[in-house]
Parts: C-alpha cells; sequence; structure tokens
C-alpha cells in the first residue's frame, strides 16, 4: 500500500489500518455496486471509511476527553460496519467478506486498546 502524501499514516497504527480498511472497503463497495447491490454498498461505504475519519479527527483533539469520545465514534463506525459485513456474510450470493471481517477485527482491537491505555493515562 503506498502513501504518498502522508508519512503520518506510515508513522501512527490506527491511522495506517484503517486507511488501509477504508481502501478495502472502498474496493468491495464498487464490487457491490456492479452488482447493483446499493444500498448495502452505501451503508458499508459509509462506516467502513467513517472509522478512519473519525481516528484521524482524535489526532487533533482538544483534550484527553475528547481524544477519546472521538475514538469511540471511531469503535462505534467499525461496530456498524461489522454488522453490514457480517450480514453479507450470510447471503450466500455476495462476495465473501471474510477478509475484511478479519482486518476489521484487528482495527477494533487497537481501538479497544487504545481508548482503555488512554483512560488510565
Amino acid at each position: 500500500m503506498k502513501f504518498t502524501n502522508s508519512k503520518k499514516y506510515q508513522d501512527n497504527l490506527i491511522l495506517k489500518e484503517t486507511f488501509e480498511f477504508a481502501i478495502e472497503i472502498i474496493k468491495y463497495s464498487e464490487l457491490l455496486e456492479k452488482d447493483k447491490r446499493f444500498v448495502i454498498a452505501k451503508q458499508l461505504l459509509r462506516s467502513g471509511t467513517s472509522i478512519g475519519a473519525n481516528a484521524k479527527e482524535a489526532q487533533n483533539s482538544e483534550s484527553k476527553a475528547d481524544f477519546i469520545h472521538k475514538l469511540k465514534i471511531a469503535l462505534k463506525e467499525a461496530d456498524e460496519t461489522e454488522y453490514w459485513l457480517f450480514l453479507i456474510d450470510a447471503i450466500d450470493t455476495y462476495p465473501d467478506p471474510n477478509k475484511l471481517i478479519a482486518k476489521l477485527e484487528s482495527i477494533i482491537k487497537i481501538l479497544n486498546k487504545i481508548i482503555s491505555s488512554s483512560k488510565r493515562k
């Protein structure tokens, strides 16, 4: 994965992982749209790309509480994305989402770890 515009994404694990995940979500959503599965594609695209957007926004938070709050929003978006991916996985006529599910599970663990360690500081 190339990061031509920002070194920040390479140096920050959650930004790197959520950026890469967003790219995969975009590609997967485009596959769904080709099959005219617009509603699910749109929902998945919104929640799946929002994870990284909220993690990025947290980097410029005004306080520790604001940082935690923004990461909790990212976690909520991750939970919603997980729901859509599980729904897709339950329908055998949809493309296999298991690679995305595995990547998302890793992102959820990272977010939970950052949130819990930030609360302790």
